[in-house]
């Protein structure tokens, strides 16, 4: 959104907008990509929010009338980088995929 890159849907932070206790739109992580209402896409980067915030990108995709608070997303990308990353396999075990993500064949 920000950068106005493409990705998969899994690599993408979807954000949707509510109404903060002040009555004005404020932006909320999706972390569980269940929320009602629309959604938009960005890439979890600071960098990408900074250029979203900066073209109020979210206002017009979210259809806002004003520009909404992004604290709690940028929150978010913060702890996410400064949170510990452990190498676990993005292939679960028992999926039928091998290390390279392609499905195991008999038929070689």
């Amino acid at each position: 959104m920000g950068c106005r890159a493409t990705g998969p849907r899994s690599a993408l932070l979807r954000v949707v907008a509510a109404t903060s206790p002040a009555g004005s739109p404020a932006l909320v992580v999706d972390v569980g990509r269940r929320m009602p209402g629309r959604g938009a896409w960005l890439h979890p980067e600071p960098a990408c929010l900074e250029l979203a915030t900066r073209r109020r990108a979210f206002g017009r995709a979210l259809r806002l009338q004003e520009p909404p608070d992004a604290t709690a997303v940028r929150d978010h990308l913060e702890q996410q980088v400064t949170a510990p990353v452990s190498p676990a396999s993005t292939v679960d075990e028992g999926s039928g995929l091998e290390a390279d993500g392609l499905p195991m064949s008999t038929h070689r």
